[in-house]
């Protein structure tokens, strides 16, 4: 058997895999976007976004874009938390193939190995200049307690295909609260060198247990270490005042290097990935944002996303360049409301929904943890105000921005992409994949109108040891909620399913 049909045997895999990207894209028509803009949402929910059903209004100017092109109604993230869907996103493999790439602490080490052919790297070859802005999330570094945050980092960002970057290290939940441009550390006072560890603080330093009373937001649960900004957060740092971010201005910030970034390279052909830090906690929105909706600071920063993204597009319509750019505006994975601090997310919800009428949240194998507000403009070649309901993944960017962009892809490189450049282009056209894998704490396999989630302790990593109708199996034609697990009643669709979770792991890849 062929390896192209062994992984259709696995129902991960269509036909249109033949034809390198250079000769599909050619098939296509031959339009190429000159440049390329992935815009990356934090926590952002299907149910957050107006134009999916959302009645909260939150996102204006989104609303008004996607009529410019395309929304896409059955996208998933690989993962239903960040850090496993950025490496997905980068590396064109799922996380879950990869262990010590589930939620990396602030000082972890670079998780993306240096030899690995990434998605910035193809956009390279394919004479694209590549920037990184907004939350990394991946490590930097030789990783704990080894990393040397005061002189230039290695390896970082650039090492894997940026050819510039502005990013803060992890989150903005944990240390070190600072920003990191092309290896180094911005406003670092070399007086105040910065120190890192995730386990125990400093002498004389603030302590969000023992100095709780004095923060301005606090915490419920963890997020209660060092403080910085006034707001408790998850481990500790001493040093670089100077350098430390203010909450308020990140967003502000992280619009302005993503500009500065187009408007340098209006000339040349660009990649820009521009992941920003919405909505994710700790949620302190620039005041022209506060109480900008009922819902407090989780509303309020859900309009500063959006106008993020207002600002972006606007910079490429003032330099002439929308028409020749592929913007694609999506999240890393499904939102959480009480995520760490006491924010009134919750209770002031209302009928807000941020999961729309989807089961479960980030965090979660259920829909809600990973279905996606997906939308691609590029005007001119991607239809107007258009659904599409293909099957899509994250993971699938890079060999469609390959696929787009006419960069043969190699055999071994992004080894779960596909490419879907195809109905990116025409929503007519089918999905490159009949199934997808996402993961949390449980792996779960999508194909057709059947959902299975292994069995708990199966987690990321099954085997034959498992009993796969322990796991859970919904139809989503009839059961789109999840509520009602069907596995006692269709075993032999759990078997198979769960066959072919393991094969797609022996096979170590799962693209023809």
């Amino acid at each position: 058997m062929t390896r192209r049909a062994f992984l259709r045997n696995l129902g991960l895999g269509v036909a249109a895999c033949a034809l390198p990207g250079a000769a599909r894209a050619a098939e296509a028509g031959g339009k190429r976007p000159r440049n390329i803009v992935l815009i990356l949402a934090d926590d952002l929910g299907w149910g957050d976004v107006s134009c999916y059903g959302a009645t909260a209004g939150l996102t204006p100017f989104l609303d008004r874009y996607v009529k410019q092109g395309v929304r896409f109604t059955d996208a998933h993230s690989p993962a239903s938390t960040c850090t496993p869907t950025r490496y997905a996103i980068l590396t064109g493999q799922y996380a879950w193939r990869k262990p010590g790439t589930g939620i990396a602490p602030g000082d972890s080490a670079l998780l993306i190995d240096r030899q690995t052919l990434t998605l910035p790297q193809l956009m390279r070859q394919a004479g694209m200049v590549t920037g990184a802005v907004g939350k990394w999330h991946l490590g930097m570094g030789p990783g704990p307690g080894k990393t040397d945050w005061n002189k230039p980092i290695s390896p970082s960002v650039n090492d894997v295909g940026f050819d510039y970057s502005f990013v803060m290290a992890a989150t903005a939940d944990r240390t070190p609260c600072v920003y990191v441009e092309n290896g180094l550390v911005v406003g670092l006072d070399p007086a105040d060198p910065i120190e890192v560890n995730y386990q125990h603080n400093y002498p004389g330093e603030p302590d969000g247990k023992r100095d709780r009373a004095s923060l301005k937001m606090d915490w419920d649960h963890g997020h209660n270490q060092a403080v910085v900004n006034g707001i408790g957060r998850i481990g500790y740092m001493k040093g670089g005042q100077k350098a430390r971010w203010v909450d308020e201005e990140m967003a502000d910030i992280f619009v302005e290097k993503a500009t500065a970034f187009i408007e340098q390279n209006k000339e040349k052909p660009f990649f820009l990935y521009f992941a920003t830090n919405d909505i994710h906690v700790p949620r302190v929105p620039h005041p022209r944002f506060v109480g900008k909706t009922p819902f407090g600071p989780r509303g309020d920063a859900t309009v500063q996303f959006d106008d993020s993204v207002r600002r972006v597009i606007e910079k490429l319509r003032a330099l002439g360049l929308e028409e020749e750019t592929l913007v694609v505006i999506t999240s890393d994975n499904g939102p959480m409301v009480n995520d760490g601090y006491k924010d009134r997310a919750v209770e002031l919800l209302g009928n807000h929904k941020p999961t729309g009428d989807w089961r479960g949240h980030k965090y979660t194998p259920y829909e809600g943890g990973h279905r996606l507000p997906f939308i691609a403009v590029w005007p001119g070649a991607i239809p107007a105000g258009q659904d599409n309901g293909a099957l899509l993944s994250l993971v699938d960017l890079g060999a469609t921005f390959a696929a787009l962009r006419g960069v043969p892809l190699p055999e071994t490189a992004l080894p779960d992409s596909f490419d879907q450049h195809a109905t990116l282009l025409d929503p007519a056209a089918p999905s490159a994949r009949q199934a997808l894998i996402c993961q949390d704490y449980q792996l779960n396999l999508r194909e057709g109108k059947w959902k299975y989630i292994v069995p708990p302790r199966a987690g990321n990593t099954p085997s034959e040891r498992n009993d796969p109708l322990n796991g859970q199996l919904y139809n989503l034609a009839l059961d789109p909620g999840e509520q009602h697990n069907v596995v006692k009643a269709n075993p032999e669709i759990a078997k198979a399913m769960f066959a072919k979770i393991l094969q797609a792991a022996k096979a170590r890849r799962t693209r023809p």
